[in-house]
């Protein structure tokens, strides 16, 4: 057996994050991805000493129909930008199975040439069945990577539905990945992915499929027109590129810059970021109040029979929810909430 790893100390986490040693990032997430109570005391601390060194970086999330060449395309764009000077994390918001438990987590092995470049960090973050309590733990995790160095970060959805919406809130350019050949794949493409795209980038754009490719962009920037764009200040772009060859990729990248450029200039950039921060907070307290729930005993007793009434017709949904309520503010019961998770630091 190997020697036991020490343990680190608030300090030894923010010194080694802040001097970009890719183990102590590592653990510096594992850390604010565990569930120990003492765990998450430790990371809150470690994440407020962080969060001055953080904010800095291009946040982009993408996200892409299945089939479309994800992995290859952030690997592709990943190398180009490390190879220009640039630090690349790779986060990806993996919605765990809700019965299983299990997660895909194959990013590493899909983006070899990423993972082993020294200017990059690739890392897979499960959800445990909680699409939301991923997004929170990527929030912090963004605050690491980028307070190791790290000036762009490439948020992927690996889910489908609720998580491109999470991930669109989290980040401050949204880009979605489509295939050549707009007819099914425009038929399929939801008007709220389209309400939140600042790009939809036409992949596998090469060879033989450049003017389909090219044809498809025409179909999916006509549609952006009939839809609310997600700035006042950007008209979402359509271009065509190819994450095998590398094609317009840059340009690309140029348009996310130019992006961050333009909503700097007006104001927008930062209340955008202000507002994250807001969602981030009310995010928070959604998960904990449900937590508190969850765990409250009188509750627990009550929940057998309400759940028993409802299948049963001897009560409705509202009426259920509301003697829950009841129950849980009761007065008496409400001196014990703060024994039932960690406390949080005023103003985080």
């Amino acid at each position: 057996m190997g020697a036991r790893r020490r343990d680190l100390s608030v300090g030894d986490y923010v010194e080694g994050v802040r001097a970009g040693s890719c183990s102590i990032v590592g653990r510096a997430i594992t850390l604010v991805e565990s569930r120990n109570p003492a765990h998450l005391r430790q990371a809150e601390e470690m994440v407020l000493r962080l969060l001055p060194h953080s904010g800095r970086a291009h946040r982009v999330g993408i996200t892409g129909v299945p089939g479309v060449g994800k992995s290859t395309f952030i690997e592709s764009l990943g190398t180009m930008l490390t190879g220009r000077g640039h630090k690349v994390a790779v986060l990806a918001v993996d919605p765990s199975s809700t019965r299983s438990g299990g997660s895909i987590l194959g990013d590493k092995t899909r983006m070899a040439k990423l993972s082993v470049d020294s200017n990059a960090f690739v890392r897979p973050s499960p959800a445990a069945g909680t699409l939301g309590g991923v997004a929170q733990k990527t929030r912090e995790t963004m605050i690491i990577c980028e307070a190791a160095g790290y000036d762009v970060i490439l948020v992927e959805t690996v889910g489908v539905g609720q998580s491109e919406t999470v991930v669109a809130n989290m980040v401050d350019f949204f880009l979605v990945l489509m295939l050549p050949g707009a007819g099914d794949e425009l038929q399929g493409m939801k008007k709220g992915v389209l309400e939140i795209a600042d790009m939809i980038a036409v992949n596998k754009g090469d060879g033989e499929n450049e003017l389909r490719a090219r044809l498809a962009a025409r179909e999916y920037d006509n549609a952006l027109r009939i839809v609310t764009q997600p700035s006042l200040f950007w008209k979402p772009q359509v271009v065509v590129c190819s994450g095998l060859t590398g094609h317009g990729l840059w340009p690309m990248w140029a348009a996310v810059q130019e992006h961050r450029r333009i909503l700097s200039e007006k104001g927008a950039w930062l209340v955008k970021r202000q507002q994250q921060q807001i969602r981030w907070m009310w995010s928070l307290l959604e998960e904990r109040l449900m937590l508190m729930l969850r765990h409250h005993e009188p509750v627990q007793k009550m929940l057998p029979q309400i759940e028993k009434d409802l299948v049963q017709n001897r009560t409705s949904p509202s009426v259920a929810a509301a003697r829950i309520l009841g129950t849980f503010f009761e007065k008496d019961e409400t001196k014990n909430m703060k024994q039932m998770i960690p406390s949080r630091r005023e103003g985080f």
